[in-house]
């Protein structure tokens, strides 16, 4: 996968900031907002304007040779660290081992990713220049990964700077937070978003940037996977739970349970979360923000359900996302989750917990 060498358009007012604010060659940045804004993206062209042998008030050139050994994937002053199965999702090939039968592709960011950089720090810096390193997302540094981060940026080598993003501030630890300069991406404005999705072939964007929380990148992804914005199973969903199903509101969303053994469990779970939170201000007398499209049917379910029991719902939701990559059972886990939901959404209540 080729690196990005220019900033997404809400990026731009930032990129210059940054590029020529006094603090910018401080040895490791944190960067960190909502995800699906483009903070990835933000960091390699922040990368690649470090690297640029002829950088433009906008960021790098493009067009000079360390930009093109930076667009080609050959670079000897940048270093890319992210967990194995995303390097596959984004197009790098798998190491072969001779011999060996092939594992699962990690999805934490190992230990001897960071050790292996030993040799790196050591050799000089092409032409003089900087020595950069991007680690996303940051989150998936498990605690001896981290550790040995640590190490690295309490002694930081000379001419190098690291750029580290993350969703999730709070999940890193506090000693290399506290190693890092803080540099937190806002959220853009609607039009912009829109018209930016526009240019990347999105007819009528407005749903799509709801249900991805006002994120551009989050919004494009999900039209290239779904069908509507509101996906399906979660629109069966909703016209179980809110009786419109001969079967009722205790056993209609059965077929959404088959549904879901299709889907990755971080995706839907998130997707109840926000469901609850449009249920939510459905109740409170104000309009959904993550799926508009399903207003009415929100209204309804909300009518007749707690204002408690919904706020309770997204509450759990949160704590079973952070089980759901290993159930022992994903079967039952389904069925356990919706369940719970379909009761959260209900005159009775929740009567026990799942």
């Amino acid at each position: 996968m080729s690196v990005p060498t220019h900033f997404l358009p809400w990026q731009q007012e930032i990129a210059e900031r940054w590029l020529h604010g006094k603090n910018r060659l401080a040895h490791a940045w944190l960067i960190h907002g909502l995800a699906g804004i483009g903070k990835r993206s933000f960091a390699l062209a922040a990368a690649a304007a470090l690297l640029c042998e002829q950088p433009q008030g906008h960021g790098a050139c493009g067009v000079c040779q360390a930009c093109k050994w930076l667009t080609s994937g050959n670079h000897p002053d940048f270093r890319r660290i992210r967990p194995e199965a995303l390097a596959l999702e984004e197009g790098e090939e798998a190491e072969e081992s001779a011999g060996q039968t092939r594992k699962t592709p990690s999805r934490e960011i190992r230990v001897e990713q960071i050790r292996t950089l030993s040799g790196w720090f050591n050799t000089a810096t092409h032409r003089g220049g900087w020595r950069v390193a991007v680690i996303y997302p940051a989150q998936a540094m498990n605690h001896i990964t981290a550790n040995a981060l640590l190490k690295v940026l309490e002694e930081p080598p000379p001419q190098t700077v690291f750029l580290l993003t993350t969703d999730a501030p709070d999940l890193l630890l506090p000693t290399i937070v506290s190693r890092c300069r803080r540099l937190p991406m806002p959220v853009p404005d609607a039009q912009q978003a829109s018209m930016w999705l526009q240019a990347q072939g999105l007819a009528d964007p407005a749903d799509w940037l709801a249900a991805a929380g006002g994120a551009p990148l989050r919004a494009l992804q999900l039209s290239q996977t779904n069908d509507t914005a509101c996906p399906g199973w979660l629109q069966g969903f909703l016209s179980a739970v809110a009786g419109h199903t001969p079967a009722g509101p205790d056993g209609s969303w059965l077929a959404t349970a088959d549904e879901l053994e299709r889907v990755e469990p971080a995706l839907w779970i998130d997707a109840l979360q926000r469901m609850f939170i449009d249920l939510s201000l459905a109740a409170a007398g104000a309009a959904p923000r993550y799926f508009p499209a399903q207003a009415h049917i929100m209204q309804q379910i909300a009518g007749r359900a707690s204002a408690e029991q919904l706020v309770d719902a997204v509450k759990w939701l949160a704590q079973q996302r952070a089980v759901a990559g290993h159930p022992l059972s994903p079967k039952l886990f389904i069925h356990s989750v919706l369940q719970r939901c379909a009761r959260a959404c209900s005159s009775t209540g929740v009567t026990e917990s799942t």
